[in-house]
């Protein structure tokens, strides 16, 4: 049986110095960079309990002279959080939702219903990846300006954002990728308990994706709740617009303290995601990279 070789071998391990040394070095990595990412949100936070002169000082102040909380309660009244908040409810749930149906039933049918010329849509799909986001910009406005057939606008309206975002080209490849490895042999057993295509589907193959499919999800609503330049050309009107936008939009009379409050405000939800999401986004990482 073959050892696995380390930095620090199981006998220096087993002593008490070279133990107190690892454990040691491993605590002050892991504080070090629990730091680096907690300090900024810490700053934050703070930044909007202090006072506009407090906050323009140099050098900054670590922790607030006087805590005022007042920040936060003049940002959701003053900048309208609780609409625009709900606006970007409205659009990241109506986009997650059109990504999960129409991703969901593309990938299956490139991976298990392999239909003729998959291999050349798949291609031409995954070509769309090398195309940068700026450059489709132009072509997506003028389609939901004059929608084509129809000839109707959707501009201020949230199917401009929940259509453009089912072509998500990222999610359907991860989809499918972990479609192929699912185990063909359940397939072929409900298969033949005469369980049709949709039967298996939807029986079958959604619930054994539940990890990828909460990854899909935590993608789908967080392009949404961080997209600022495609919102700021559909949404003219100042109360459909998302919090992204109008966080920009309304900031140029607003105090930098409760402009920080409203940005502390405006994160909560995606931070709130993951932690409640975050054994799910791990599990499903790891289970659509190895061969199951």
């Amino acid at each position: 049986m073959s050892s696995t070789r380390t930095l620090i071998s199981p006998a220096t391990l087993a002593r008490r110095r070279g133990k107190a040394v690892y454990w040691t070095v491993f605590t002050a990595v892991v504080l070090l960079f629990a730091l680096a990412f907690l300090f900024p949100v810490y700053w934050m936070v703070t930044g909007a309990t202090k006072s506009p002169d407090e906050v323009a000082q140099t050098p900054p102040t670590l922790v607030p002279n006087h805590w005022h909380l007042s920040g936060y309660t003049d940002a959701w009244d003053l900048m309208q959080l609780p609409q625009h908040l709900w606006n970007t409810l409205v659009q990241a749930a109506g986009a997650w939702a059109f990504q999960l149906v129409f991703c969901t039933a593309a990938a299956y049918a490139l991976s298990k219903l392999r239909p003729a010329f998959g291999k050349v849509i798949l291609g031409g799909i995954l070509a769309t990846l090398m195309v940068p986001a700026q450059a489709l910009v132009v072509p997506k406005y003028l389609t939901v300006a004059d929608l084509p057939l129809i000839h109707t606008s959707l501009l201020n309206d949230p199917l401009a954002i929940w259509l453009p975002a089912v072509a998500n080209a990222f999610n359907l490849y991860l989809l499918k990728r972990f479609f192929d490895q699912l185990p063909r042999d359940v397939l072929e057993a409900a298969e033949i308990d005469g369980a049709g295509k949709l039967r298996i589907l939807w029986s079958v193959v959604l619930p054994m994706s539940r990890p990828v499919l909460g990854v899909v999800s935590i993608f789908a609503l967080v392009a949404v709740w961080q997209d600022f330049l495609w919102p700021l050309m559909v949404f003219s009107d100042t109360g459909e617009q998302p919090i992204s936008v109008a966080l920009v939009q309304l900031s140029q009379n607003i105090q930098l303290t409760v402009l920080i409050a409203a940005m502390v405000i405006a994160s909560i939800p995606m931070v709130a995601l993951f932690l409640v999401f975050q054994r799910h986004i791990i599990a499903g990482i790891s289970a659509g990279s190895t061969k199951g």
